[in-house]
């Protein structure tokens, strides 16, 4: 190997449910995840007599508490190799913003290094090495369509994901998914804001974190709101633990347009992607 790049998609949740509190710390959940090809991160692998990681985001730490790091030791751990090279990751997906940015990267590097490595783990191992980094990391290992139950590694057959156009928005400010569960017991919904399901093209779309975040981030129900109340917008929800809202557009919709209003009328320094989920 000289030079090796592949790409990280991101994800949403179509539905999340929270079940419960589990014995080990975790929450049960019952998810669909769908990728999003279109919004990807990039990684570069290339030879090198000592390891480096390094990130185009400087806002992004690059030292071993990174998952991209974490993924690699783990990878060498349950393998019994030891890996030396340079890897650089281009940063699309925004930090904090709930869209798995963190997750697909490391799931693609393990992928990426099982393959250069002559598949020394099975899938089945792989997926066991990436549930312990990280809870969303072995969905990233298929991707596509996926039913996530248990804390989320335990795997799942799912219809196709919808062909929808969708919108996606993120203020500048990130949410820590530990808060946001850590909230989940406790939180009421807000007032004049629409927490239930909706549904579009038979799909039914919820997200039983949007309470506990909404009601720290009052910011984020406004945005919701502001896309339910838009006649382009034929359903909107929060993107996992936050702080992206994904809007479902309606046929013939401008999504750049739409995103100029939001930024003229919400916040100018909001971050949007428009695109589709491929079935």
């Amino acid at each position: 190997m000289s030079r090796l790049e592949t790409s990280a998609p991101a994800k949403i949740n179509l539905s999340l449910r929270v079940l419960g509190k589990r014995d080990d710390g975790f929450h049960e959940l019952d998810t669909w995840m769908v990728t999003l090809p279109g919004l990807a991160d990039r990684l570069t692998l290339e030879d090198a007599d000592c390891f480096s990681f390094t990130c185009d985001d400087p806002a992004l730490p690059t030292g071993e508490g990174n998952l991209v790091v974490k993924a690699l030791r783990a990878f060498e751990s349950a393998a019994g190799i030891s890996w030396n090279g340079r890897i650089h990751l281009e940063k699309r997906i925004p930090h904090g913003a709930g869209l798995g940015g963190g997750s697909s990267d490391a799931a693609a590097l393990l992928m990426a290094l099982n393959d250069l490595a002559e598949s020394p783990l099975p899938h089945d191992r792989l997926v066991e090495t990436a549930a312990s980094i990280g809870s969303d990391i072995p969905f990233f290992l298929g991707g596509g369509s996926t039913r996530c139950r248990g804390r989320g590694e335990v795997l799942e057959d799912a219809p196709a994901a919808p062909g929808w156009r969708l919108l996606l928005l993120k203020p500048s400010f990130a949410v820590a998914t530990p808060d946001a569960y850590g909230r989940w017991a406790s939180a009421s919904p807000l007032p004049g804001i629409s927490h239930g399901p909706q549904t579009h093209d038979g799909v039914e779309l919820v997200n039983d974190l949007e309470v506990p975040v909404f009601g720290k981030h009052r910011f984020l129900a406004e945005l919701k709101q502001w896309l339910l109340d838009r006649s382009e917008v034929s359903a909107a929800l929060m993107c996992g633990s936050g702080s992206t809202v994904f809007a479902v557009l309606r046929d013939g919709t401008d999504g750049e347009h739409l995103a100029r209003c939001a930024r003229q009328e919400l916040d100018p320094g909001l971050w949007h992607w428009c695109g589709a989920i491929r079935p």
